[in-house]
C-alpha cells in the first residue's frame, strides 16, 4: 500500500505562540503583524534572534543573527522576550491533541512540527483534503497557522511544507519532483550539511536536479554512505517510517469533504455510517469509551452547523454511536440545502477499565459488541477496507451514488 504522509509545521512557532499569549493577556497589538523578533537580552551584544515575524523577514533578518545586526537592518524593529518553555510545550501539545483526531501514528519531529502517517486513516477521504482540513482547523481552533506538506514519504512531505509560507498546503508527489524541486539550489535539500555544499559546487553540482542526475557511484565514492543518501533524497527516495509513540487522544473524529454536494439525507446517513465506523474502530483500538457524540455539517455556501449529545452510557459500540449521530444529523438537516462536508467526533473519553457496572445492570449491546470485535479482527488482519458494514461507503461509492441522481 502506498504510504500517505503529512508534515505539519507551525509558522513562526515561538513568535506566533508568544503573540497569542500576549493577546490573551489583554494586549491590543498582534506582534505577528509588525517587524519584530523574539530575542535574548538585547542589552548585551550577544543577544540573538530566536524567531522573527514575516515583516522582519522582509528586511533580511535571519534566525540566530545578533539583535544588534538585526536592528541595523530594521531600525524600528521591536524585540520581545519569549515565553517559558513550559508554555510553548502547552501550545505544542494542543496541536498534537488535534492531530490525534486523525491518526495515532504521529512523530513529534520537534516542538513545532510533526509527521503523520495517514495510510490507514483515509478510508473516506483524500490525503489532500485531510491536509486542508487540518490547516483550517489549526487556524480556526488554535489561533496560529501551519504549513502542511502532502506526499508519499517523510522526505517529500517535509520539503513540501517548506515551500511558500505561511498558512499553506503544498503537495510533492513523485511526478512533481522534477518540476518543483530540481531547479532549487542544493542547499535546500533536506539533511544536506553546510560543509557538503561547497564540495558539491566544486564538482559542478549546484541544483537538486544536477545532484539527482549525477552517477550514484561517484557520489558514494566521494562521500561514502552519505553520498548515496544525498542521491536518493535528490530523487525523492525515502523509506524511513514515521516513528510514533501511541498516546491517548482527548477526542476522536473523522470528516469528509464530499466529492460532490449531497442534498438527500438518506445518502448522508450512509456517509455518516462509514465515518462512525472508522471513529469507533479507533476507539476500540485505544480501549476507550465515548460519552459525547458530535456531528458537523458544512453547506455548499460554507455555513457550518454542529450539534452534540451525551450518550446514555459511555461506549465504543458502533451501532449505539451511529444511532446518536443519526439523531443529530436529522436535527440539523433541512430540505433544500446541499452538504459539502460531514463529520463525526466523540468526546468525553474514558478507559474501558474506568467503567464500573452493577451486577444487575447491562448495556444490552453484548451481541453488537461481539460483532464489533469480529469486524475489528478482520480489519486488523486483512486491512481496514477488507470488510464494511451494510450501507457503509467509501469515496468511490459516494461518487457513483451521486451521479446516479444527476
Amino acid at each position: 500500500m502506498e504510504r500517505q504522509i503529512l508534515h505539519v509545521d507551525v509558522n513562526n512557532a515561538f513568535l506566533s505562540w508568544t503573540a497569542i499569549e500576549m493577546l490573551k493577556n489583554g494586549s491590543k497589538l498582534d506582534i505577528r503583524t509588525i517587524p519584530c523578533i523574539i530575542g535574548g537580552d538585547e542589552t548585551t551584544r550577544r543577544g540573538i534572534v530566536l524567531a522573527k515575524s514575516m515583516k522582519a523577514k522582509e528586511y533580511g533578518i535571519v534566525t540566530a543573527e545578533t539583535i544588534y545586526s538585526a536592528k541595523r537592518k530594521c531600525p524600528n524593529l521591536q524585540v520581545f522576550s519569549g515565553l517559558d518553555y513550559k508554555k510553548y510545550k502547552e501550545y505544542s501539545n494542543s496541536l498534537y491533541q488535534l492531530l490525534l483526531e486523525y491518526t495515532d501514528k504521529i512523530e513529534r519531529f520537534s516542538i513545532d512540527e510533526c509527521f503523520l502517517d495517514m495510510t490507514e486513516f483515509l478510508q473516506n477521504d483524500t490525503l489532500l483534503n485531510k491536509a486542508m482540513e487540518i490547516n483550517r482547523r489549526v487556524r480556526e481552533e488554535l489561533g496560529f497557522t501551519v504549513n502542511v506538506g502532502v506526499a508519499h514519504n517523510k522526505l517529500l512531505a517535509k520539503m513540501a511544507s517548506d515551500f511558500k509560507k505561511p498558512d499553506r498546503v503544498h503537495t510533492l508527489f513523485e511526478n512533481e519532483i522534477q518540476e518543483k524541486i530540481w531547479n532549487m539550489p542544493i542547499s535546500e535539500l533536506f539533511m544536506l550539511g553546510k560543509k557538503t555544499v561547497p564540495k558539491l559546487y566544486n564538482m559542478g553540482i549546484k541544483t537538486i536536479g544536477e545532484l539527482a542526475k549525477t552517477d550514484k557511484n561517484i557520489l558514494t565514492k566521494k562521500f561514502g554512505l552519505h553520498g548515496a543518501l544525498m542521491w536518493e533524497y535528490a530523487n525523492g527516495i525515502d523509506n524511513s517510517p514515521v516513528k510514533y509513540q501511541v498516546e491517548l487522544p482527548k477526542s476522536i473524529g473523522n470528516s469528509i469533504t464530499l466529492p460532490m454536494d449531497i442534498g438527500r439525507i438518506e445518502d448522508l446517513e450512509k456517509v455518516l455510517l462509514a465515518l462512525t465506523e472508522q471513529v469507533t474502530f479507533r476507539l476500540r483500538r485505544y480501549k476507550l469509551l465515548a460519552s459525547v457524540v458530535n456531528v458537523q455539517l458544512r453547506t455548499n455556501k460554507f455555513e457550518d452547523f454542529s450539534h452534540q449529545k451525551k450518550l446514555d452510557i459511555s461506549t465504543s459500540n458502533t451501532k449505539e454511536i451511529y444511532t446518536k449521530a443519526k439523531e443529530l444529523l436529522y436535527e440539523m438537516f433541512q430540505k433544500g440545502i446541499l452538504i459539502r462536508l460531514i463529520g463525526v467526533k466523540v468526546d468525553g473519553l474514558i478507559g474501558e477499565d474506568e467503567v464500573q457496572l452493577s451486577m444487575f445492570s447491562t448495556s444490552g449491546t453484548e451481541k453488537q459488541d461481539k460483532l464489533d470485535k469480529v469486524v475489528d479482527n478482520l480489519k486488523n488482519k486483512y486491512g481496514y477496507n477488507s470488510i464494511t458494514r451494510a450501507g457503509s461507503m467509501n469515496v468511490d461509492d459516494i461518487v457513483k451514488m451521486i451521479r446516479k441522481y444527476e
